[in-house]
């Protein structure tokens, strides 16, 4: 049975040791009341609450943060390319021609639609300067899929709709056999098929390049596709999800990470669900901080529904 060994600690954000930690096959506990949902302690120990910020995107830098002596010619950046389509917002990474996320909302009425994606194919982006561009022939004889992070099954609204789930931007590479077009998909297939009990389904998904251990060290390591090399190779994907009913204040909450390689269809998906901070903290990102985390508030997704995936049912409608 497959286990998800992994990751969190402080040496993902800068500094410190990185700690396996093996995610035993159970449902998550409750949270605890008026208290924050908790990370394992190594990481309570390293990890200082900071104040929830509103959620603010930017392409450039604010113009008074180049008023110093030191950018008098120019800000560096880095530039995280902010993206909004029809159907989802995206945020792309320049350096390594991935979306650092995509965010997305699911209802039972925006998933209908007219869209074919017989008619669809992946382009490159041309919102993305030249030299930072995610290529087509970077994949070509890669040995990966062009993964999408927000599926073509979600934007079947329009014919445009569809077509730009298909740009680069949104797409990273992943394995295709027992992962891309089984696993990954078969969890795309849950998120929608969350709508049927939630009215609002929110949804944020991503890479992750996280370390291995070699010998007595850490180490991130990732292919790079492209000649000339061009486009990282994420060692693993996350999917956060909070889903809502209108006649109740509360959230479901839940997060889930998955090693990009072939994956059994009988592995539990509770064997990679996982603490949000820890996803947080693997990712560098704020994950739905305008929602306060507290009893009453947020509910593990796994006990508020069955978090199982129906491996043939994607089939049906591919994404």
């Amino acid at each position: 049975m497959h286990r998800l060994l992994a990751f969190v600690a402080g040496s993902l954000v800068g500094g410190g040791a990185i700690y396996a930690l093996v995610k035993s096959n159970h449902q998550a506990a409750p949270v605890p009341a008026r208290t924050p949902i908790q990370p394992p302690l190594h990481v309570q120990q390293q990890h200082q609450q900071q104040p929830q910020q509103p959620l603010v995107r930017r392409q450039q830098a604010p113009l008074d943060q180049t008023s110093n002596e030191f950018l008098e010619y120019g800000d560096p950046g880095p530039v995280s390319d902010f993206l909004l389509r029809s159907r989802y917002a995206a945020s792309y990474n320049r350096a390594l021609r991935n979306p650092n996320w995509v965010a997305e909302h699911l209802t039972r009425d925006n998933l209908k639609g007219s869209g074919d994606r017989a008619s669809s194919e992946f382009k490159e982006d041309p919102a993305i300067p030249g030299p930072f561009r995610a290529l087509l022939k970077d994949y070509y004889r890669s040995g990966y899929d062009r993964g999408h992070m927000c599926p073509a099954a979600d934007a079947k609204m329009n014919t445009e709709s569809m077509n730009e789930t298909f740009m680069l931007t949104n797409i990273a590479p992943q394995v295709g056999k027992g992962f891309n077009r089984n696993y990954w998909a078969s969890l795309e297939g849950f998120v929608r098929d969350m709508t049927k009990s939630f009215d609002d389904v929110y949804c944020i998904s991503g890479p992750l390049y996280l370390p291995e251990k070699v010998g007595d060290k850490w180490v991130v390591s990732y292919e790079v596709i492209g000649n000339p090399p061009n486009v990282a190779v994420p060692t693993h994907f996350f999917k956060v999800i909070l889903a809502k009913r209108n006649n109740e204040k509360g959230f479901a909450l839940g997060a889930f990470a998955l090693p990009n390689k072939e994956i059994d269809n009988s592995t539990p998906l509770t064997d990679f669900s996982l603490p949000l901070e820890s996803v947080e903290k693997a990712a560098g990102l704020q994950f739905f901080n305008k929602v306060e985390r507290k009893l009453g508030v947020v509910t593990p997704l796994c006990s508020t529904i069955k978090c199982t995936l129906e491996h043939d049912a994607w089939k049906k409608n591919k994404k």
